[in-house]
């Protein structure tokens, strides 16, 4: 039964390392050297205000290689703050690359 596990094992892993990846088309850069060239400061929202909400929102920029963003997914935060990083952020500009590049981003909300 361990001899029939290991080679199920062994295959499994030989598998996915022949398996073939993303096209060149669909690489994302997870780490680049791009810099940001105009950063766009969010409202804070009027409700979380009231409610003194503080925190960061996270999330991962999709950016063209001409540097502007064409998406945004937000990986955590208060859903309120979120909404007003996720606007800001469509706005914000990166330097040109050769190819687009998913950027990590975090934006810092304080009532202040």
């Amino acid at each position: 039964m361990r001899r029939v596990a290991a080679t199920a094992l062994v295959f499994f892993f030989w598998a996915i390392a022949l398996a073939p990846g993303p096209s060149s088309a669909q690489q994302v850069n997870p780490e680049s050297d791009r810099k940001v060239v105009k950063r766009v400061i969010p409202s804070y929202p009027e409700l979380a205000r009231t409610m003194n909400l503080k925190g960061s929102v996270r999330a991962d920029a999709l950016v063209a290689p001409n540097g502007t963003v064409t998406s945004v997914q937000v990986r955590g935060g208060h859903p309120i703050l979120a909404e007003a990083a996720e606007k800001a952020i469509r706005k914000w500009r990166w330097q040109p690359a050769a190819h687009e590049t998913r950027e990590p981003v975090e934006v810092k909300f304080n009532p202040q």
